[in-house]
């Protein structure tokens, strides 16, 4: 953990006080949390994740309408979660034999029902319970003052370890390579990888989302990267080249910075999902790319999920006061991405690469720096 003790707290009582009246609203006695990410959120960075393959984590949180709080775990994780995952945030146990977890699947909702004195709703899909995950998603997207402090760290930290590691990746070797190297890098910073994509030459003109392979990049190559720490996660993309843009790359790159610059100009409180989209489709077109948006989505907001929303012509999503957003526009062979910040006093990048090369641009009356192609030094 990185967050401080009474700071964390703190965080967390207003947490608890949200959900309880998200439960009131809703008609629920109480709600259950399960997903690694929701468990993260409430705690400010606990952890309850065993097995990265699955969502749901091992233990849950239960807040009650009357803001009583508990976690319900089995025998075998109880210990952990309350002596470190949950150490001085005040969580009652309700421990369990694990064999009867796994006789009963709805023995947890019913406990928690018993607990709340009413009908249960959850993140997940839990026999016994209603599922409520898009209504704590929306609590989730308005980050508390602590939230953003820690953004802002990780932030500067993933784009400082991937610039790093991407500086010393010459031309000449696999995909897989690099990314192995980058992962290495976050790891060893104390984040963890958990989207690691790249491309080179002509995979990068064909894919937008490239699982790395075995294949060597001599011209160009792009990675991409969503790292974590404490739940909480940030996202970039970076360029590598063996020599300056030319055309037609160097129009793809500035179409692709342009609509980059333009959403953020839109990321404003209130924005909805759907102008967005529309922002950058017209922002294709008005630099010649028009139908570009439909060869890949442009992102949307971020935090405890590498995208809590994508923006697109039929959400219902609108821009949180303090906000998190990692917009992604991409031309063929040319990608920009970044992670921003969204709060009363403008639209802030927080994921900058110190020392590599930029462009500069405006976005709501600020001066955006845009991460061009970092050129190798051909010796």
């Amino acid at each position: 953990m990185t967050v401080p003790s009474s700071s964390r707290r703190a965080e967390v009582d207003r947490k608890i006080a949200r959900l309880a009246e998200l439960a009131r609203e809703s008609g629920y006695g109480g709600i259950l949390l399960t997903t690694h990410w929701n468990v993260a959120w409430a705690t400010a960075g606990g952890s309850n994740r065993i097995d990265v393959s699955r969502e749901t984590g091992a233990g849950g949180l239960f807040v009650t309408v009357d803001e009583r709080r508990y976690v319900l775990a089995n025998a075998i994780e109880m210990p952990r979660l309350q002596n470190e995952a949950l150490a001085g945030l005040d969580f009652q146990p309700v421990e369990f034999p694990w064999v009867d977890e796994r006789a009963d699947p709805g023995m947890v909702a019913a406990r928690a029902a018993a607990l709340a004195g009413g009908a249960v709703a959850a993140d997940a899909v839990v026999p016994g319970t209603t599922w409520c995950e898009p209504s704590i998603a929306r609590l989730r997207a308005h980050f508390e003052p602590e939230e953003l402090t820690r953004l802002r760290c990780l932030g500067g930290d993933v784009g400082r370890v991937c610039g790093d590691a991407l500086r010393r990746v010459p031309a000449g070797v696999s995909e897989a390579e690099v990314t192995r190297e980058v992962g290495a890098a976050l790891t060893r910073a104390g984040m963890t990888p958990l989207v690691l994509l790249a491309a080179g030459d002509s995979r990068l003109l064909h894919y937008r989302h490239p699982i790395p392979t075995e294949q060597v990049w001599h011209d160009r190559l792009m990675v991409a990267v969503c790292a974590e720490r404490d739940g909480l996660i940030v996202a970039l993309s970076r360029l590598l080249s063996a020599r300056p843009p030319a055309e037609p790359f160097a129009a793809r790159l500035s179409a692709a910075q342009g609509v980059f610059t333009s959403l953020l100009d839109a990321s404003v409180e209130g924005a909805s999902a759907p102008s967005l989209y529309r922002v950058a489709d017209e922002a294709y077109a008005a630099r010649g790319f028009a139908g570009e948006i439909a060869k890949h989505h442009q992102g949307g907001a971020i935090g405890y999920r590498s995208r809590e929303w994508i923006a697109h012509p039929a959400s219902s999503e609108r821009v949180s006061p303090a906000a998190a957003l990692a917009w992604n526009p991409s031309v063929a062979g040319t990608k920009v991405e970044d992670t921003c910040l969204v709060t009363s006093s403008g639209v802030e990048v927080i994921t900058a690469s110190p020392g590599w090369p930029v462009s500069t641009a405006t976005a709501q009356g600020r001066t955006i720096r845009l991460h061009d192609p970092l050129v190798l030094d051909p010796d």
